[in-house]
């Protein structure tokens, strides 16, 4: 398994453990009378989810069992496939800060860090496919 494969994966175990911890902090906030602004947490731990855990799980794993593009570049481009890993995660990590930050500080900054961080994880989004699209073939 190539190496961005398996970091792509286990940072979804990563996002994964964090999004459950979140999870169960944000469902214990009534019982324990956490800080109220617990529940706007909503959208990070969705984001965890959907964009840490599944995504990333998907993105290792069709890099991984795809099958291969030629003898020479098996997996397409191994510089964008890094570029993926590293747009991806930088989005997400500025999306769990600038989220949480709004909330707890609303400012412009916090906006921009999110539509900055979109901006990264859609840009991954696209070079995964680029990469990935003529891999996708009948035998």
């Amino acid at each position: 398994m190539p190496l961005h494969a398996r970091l792509h994966i286990k940072a979804g175990l990563v996002y994964f453990a964090a999004a459950l911890a979140l999870g169960v902090v944000m469902a214990a906030q009534p019982v324990f009378n956490l800080n109220p602004m617990l529940a706007s947490l909503r959208p990070v731990f969705l984001h965890l989810l959907t964009v840490g855990w599944i995504t990333q799980i998907i993105i290792g794993v069709a890099y991984w069992m795809f099958p291969k593009m030629t003898k020479q570049i098996p997996r397409g481009s191994t510089r964008i496939a890094w570029g993926v890993f590293l747009l991806l995660n930088s989005g997400l990590i500025l999306r769990v800060i600038g989220e949480t930050l709004l909330i707890y500080q609303p400012s412009t900054v916090w906006g921009i860090t999110l539509a900055i961080s979109a901006a990264l994880q859609v840009l991954a989004g696209w070079l995964f496919i680029a990469n990935t699209w003529t891999r996708v073939k009948e035998r």
